[in-house]
């Protein structure tokens, strides 16, 4: 069934990975800490334990590097039973310290679309993480000046969603959010009426991946690139 988005006045956006290069970076990160940590376990176990150390920290550090980087010296010390060197802890907070100051990677395409889309439409950035990061990147990535209003989300939940759109004064049927996760950027909007527009990244990270069955029979649409999204919208 064909989306109908005529009555679309707010366009939300996610952030990492859909504005910019995100998750490859902390792809790259937990590589590391395998070898930091190879002397204690196969890199495989380790990537393992530290996903579950990052899923048990989310409701006391949150989403981002910085609860990343306490999650990986909280493992370094629980795998190594407390015996892990100061060398490898300081190694740690070096490799955290680098992705917080990589160079944001646009997505192409990413400042022709919003150039174009904030003619019509009001723009927002709908994200997770650090609020200091995220603000720190959006200044960096030289886009800031598309976006009306940026909202940094505890979680992508319907309830977080719906306070959203009370706040901005809209109805869910007049809003559009374009991500790269379904499971915060798709599925929350679809349940409460709103629209979506799945642009998918290269890799997901493990606690974003959803089910086919999770999306069986929403209707939403799918696109290989973000530059596709005006053509849609007409």
């Amino acid at each position: 069934m064909a989306v109908d988005y005529s009555n679309i006045k707010v366009i939300g956006f996610d952030a990492d990975d859909t504005l910019w290069v995100n998750e490859t970076y902390f792809r790259e990160a937990e590589e590391e800490v395998g070898k930091l940590l190879s002397h204690y376990e196969t890199p495989n176990k380790i990537d393992q334990e530290l996903f579950k150390m990052e899923i048990k920290n989310l409701p006391t550090y949150g989403y981002g590097v910085k609860g990343f980087i306490l999650s990986m010296i909280e493992l370094a010390i629980e795998l190594s039973n407390g015996t892990v060197s100061n060398t490898v802890l300081s190694k740690m907070l070096d490799i955290g310290k680098e992705m917080i100051n990589k160079p944001i990677e646009l997505l192409d395409g990413v400042p022709q679309v919003l150039k174009t889309l904030t003619k019509d439409y009001r723009l927002i950035v709908a994200t997770k993480g650090d609020l200091l990061d995220q603000e720190r990147k959006l200044e960096k990535s030289g886009l800031i000046d598309y976006f009306h209003h940026i909202e940094v989300l505890s979680e992508k939940q319907e309830v977080n969603y719906t306070k959203l759109l009370k706040h901005l004064d809209i109805k869910p049927a007049e809003f559009l959010m374009i991500g790269n996760s379904l499971k915060s950027d798709i599925l929350p909007l679809i349940n409460i009426g709103a629209r979506a527009i799945h642009v998918p990244f290269h890799t997901t990270w493990e606690h974003e991946k959803v089910t086919k069955n999770d999306t069986n029979g929403l209707n939403f649409e799918t696109v290989k690139s973000i530059t596709e999204i005006t053509s849609i919208l007409g």
